[in-house]
């Protein structure tokens, strides 16, 4: 068995239980605390499947945050079952939701690497393949821009397999610095538009009639 099988059986095994305790709840068995944690457990399986599919579900910025939340979640389940007067099924929610959630903590926190290209648009893909041909040729890229009262410089070199893009962005009297590093060309791409005032299309503008070397 593969790893990506093993993560598909992992998949369809927590899918199931979501859908025990689906059934569960409508007959009866199970609380509001019961309830919170089946809506939890489904957001983290949608991450789960997400994660093996290669697919971006809801957003990249929102999956380490939840995942911070349900470690804090798998620490205050065990708290209540060994600090908390709990009723015997109550303590079966409690340890069952803490030790199945604490499995998918890794993975989701993966999940949530923006440096992924399952998180990027179609646009930051091309724009992506664009740039790292481009510093395959070159040892450095440089692009500018001023807007108005803005003002955005972008250095970009690769680094064995990283990309590395270094700003100088002014807004008015206001300057500042900063360098990120990245190992997809598509968030290279997706840096660049979303902290600079430079797009994609001020990208290819100034750089898109250079050629990548013949393979």
């Amino acid at each position: 068995m593969n790893l990506q099988r093993a993560y598909i059986l992992l998949a369809v095994f927590y899918s199931a239980l979501i859908v025990v305790g689906l059934i569960a709840l409508t007959l009866g068995a199970g609380s509001l605390v019961s309830i919170a944690q089946l809506l939890v457990g489904a957001v983290a399986v949608l991450g789960l499947w997400g994660y093996i599919l290669g697919k971006g579900f809801m957003n990249s910025h929102s999956w380490r945050p939840f995942t911070a939340l349900l470690a804090i979640g798998v620490v205050l389940q065990l708290l209540a079952v060994f600090t908390m007067p709990v009723t015997n099924a109550d303590i079966t929610w409690l340890l069952s939701g803490a030790i199945f959630s604490a499995m998918l903590l890794a993975i989701l926190y993966r999940y949530g690497d923006r440096d992924q290209e399952l998180w990027a648009s179609d646009e930051e893909i091309e724009e992506g393949a664009h740039l790292g041909q481009l510093l395959e040729s070159q040892p450095e890229l440089v692009v500018e821009k001023q807007e108005a009262d803005r003002q955005a410089k972008v250095r970009m070199v690769k680094t064995g397999d990283r990309y590395r893009a270094s700003v100088t962005r002014r807004y008015g009297e206001q300057e500042e610095s900063f360098e990120k590093s990245f190992k997809r060309p598509s968030t290279l791409a997706y840096f660049i538009q979303t902290f600079t005032c430079i797009t994609l299309q001020d990208l290819r503008a100034q750089h898109g009639n250079d050629k990548a070397p013949a393979a």
